[in-house]
């Protein structure tokens, strides 16, 4: 059985401080008689939160994911209604269908002036959109963190995810590896190169290579439609028949690129590796259409998301960074991973 040696202690291992400094979070402050922040750069819970909390009421979570439709948001929301059912709170997922910014941010506008809810975690769709909107609740005193995707010059008071940048280099690593030596053409793919998230992953694996000598092509944007992306990944190829790897930053994409690779019959000739643990993605793995994935425990996401906020509002728990790793599964170890989906 084999598991990276870049596998982190996932799931519990809380980043240090200047991490923790750059996820522009201020300081917390017990809750007085405003509704919003003092002004100098502390926290201050509402008046209707934190009459909430005093009276014992059910305290009322939500999860704003980027894109509810996409398959990685299965194990998000198991592990977010398993926190739920443990801690006694009231969990939803909420989200646009298709990953519209715009429809975020609306969506948690609504929110927020409802005063209906007591704490957010956020995927955003778009960091640069979605900072505005962080910020309103931050200054309404809605205890918000990020969650799957990291918007670290926002007003969040924490992150729970993988270190994305370092997911990428760690991808790259991993590539080399399968490699052996072998240079030539890679290309990369993205349902969405434009994300923030894709942005940071991709980061990391150009960075991992530039002393490589491989020549990266991409990412290509697939978008997240299964037929689409399958069209967009066999043209592209066709377009670099000399392509000696095809890399995914994401479940979705790896998936489509995986199924090209079999119908075409170039499994076992071009390389492939990519993200996530998908059912497709698992089959693939024992089949050796792909060599490795990453998995970045979506379930413990979500799982992790409500327990900081619910112990923040509770015990007044202070918010920390959550890590949940990178943990290399290959055909060797994939019987012991959870699948994700």
């Amino acid at each position: 059985m084999r598991f990276s040696l870049r596998r982190r202690t996932a799931f519990a291992a809380v980043l240090g401080a200047s991490l923790l400094a750059a996820t522009a979070c201020g300081a917390v402050t017990p809750a007085t008689d405003s509704d919003s922040a003092s002004g100098d750069g502390g926290f201050q819970l509402a008046d209707y939160i934190q009459e909430a909390v005093d009276n014992g009421d059910q305290l009322k979570i939500r999860l704003s994911y980027h894109d509810p439709s996409l398959a990685f948001a299965v194990p998000i929301r198991e592990g977010m209604q398993r926190a739920a059912a443990e801690l006694g709170v009231e969990a939803e997922m909420i989200g646009p269908a298709g990953g519209s910014a715009a429809d975020q941010v609306a969506e948690l506008q609504t929110l927020i002036n409802q005063r209906q809810i007591h704490g957010l975690a956020v995927s955003s769709a778009s960091n640069d959109a979605l900072m505005p909107v962080i910020a309103q609740a931050y200054d309404a005193g809605i205890p918000i963190i990020s969650f799957n995707t990291n918007n670290p010059d926002s007003q969040q008071m924490g992150f729970v995810g993988q270190d994305l940048v370092a997911s990428g280099a760690a991808l790259a690593e991993e590539l080399l590896g399968v490699l052996d030596g072998q240079t030539g053409k890679v290309v990369v793919v993205s349902v969405d190169a434009g994300a923030g998230w894709s942005n940071d992953r991709f980061s990391g694996f150009q960075s991992a290579l530039e002393a490589s000598g491989l020549d990266i092509v991409g990412p290509v944007n697939t978008g997240n439609e299964p037929s689409a992306a399958y069209n967009t990944i066999e043209s592209t190829m066709a377009a670099q028949n000399d392509a000696i790897a095809l890399v995914s930053l994401d479940c979705c994409s790896f998936t489509a690129g995986a199924t090209w690779l079999q119908q075409s019959g170039n499994a076992g000739k071009i390389h492939s590796v990519g993200f996530d643990v998908q059912p497709q993605t698992v089959e693939y793995l024992k089949a050796g259409v792909v060599d490795l994935t990453i998995s970045q425990a979506p379930a413990e996401q979500g799982y992790q998301a409500v327990k900081l906020l619910t112990d923040f509002l509770s015990d007044g728990t202070a918010i920390s960074d959550v890590d949940t790793g990178v943990l290399v599964v290959t055909p060797d170890n994939v019987d012991d991973v959870p699948v994700e989906g």
